[in-house]
């Protein structure tokens, strides 16, 4: 007798089918159960919960009616006390506006200018600056 003809092809396939469902009913076994595992740890790179929060500027840093660029955020402050935070990614071809200066943000690829709120008013970008979530916190404006 050779393999071939004492294991039919058929009879593989509805044995690995078995074999799975077998696995798929163990996996669902521990519904229902209280879980033993240890809580999930902070993103990498994010702050521990309680942990002082890294600022990306202080708030006199940032003039009213300008902004700063730090890192990859624009904050700007439109009004005196309303910060915003941006994306310095231009939304025309994807450079980086590299200046913030007499109440616009610049990006000097293509001549893109974006108000101080994150809007297109110049050049070839149609699309606003996408929005970064900032806060205040104390004299610091931080991300979230």
């Amino acid at each position: 007798m050779t393999i071939s003809s004492a294991v039919s092809r058929r009879g593989v396939v509805l044995g690995a089918g078995v074999a799975a469902a077998a696995v798929a009913v163990a996996g669902c076994s521990t519904y229902g159960d209280e879980p033993t595992a240890t809580p999930a740890s902070p993103a990498p790179g994010s702050p521990a919960p309680g942990a002082p929060v890294q600022a990306l500027a202080k708030t006199a840093d940032v003039p009213v009616g300008g902004g700063v660029i730090v890192g990859d955020t624009v904050i700007t402050q439109p009004t005196p006390g309303s910060y915003v935070g941006l994306s310095t990614t231009c939304t025309h071809a994807g450079c980086t506006v590299t200046k913030v200066q007499d109440g616009a943000i610049d990006c000097v690829c293509h001549g893109s200018k974006f108000a101080l709120d994150g809007t297109a008013v110049a050049g070839p970008a149609k699309k606003p600056l996408a929005a970064k979530a900032v806060r205040v916190e104390g004299d610091a404006i931080v991300a979230g």
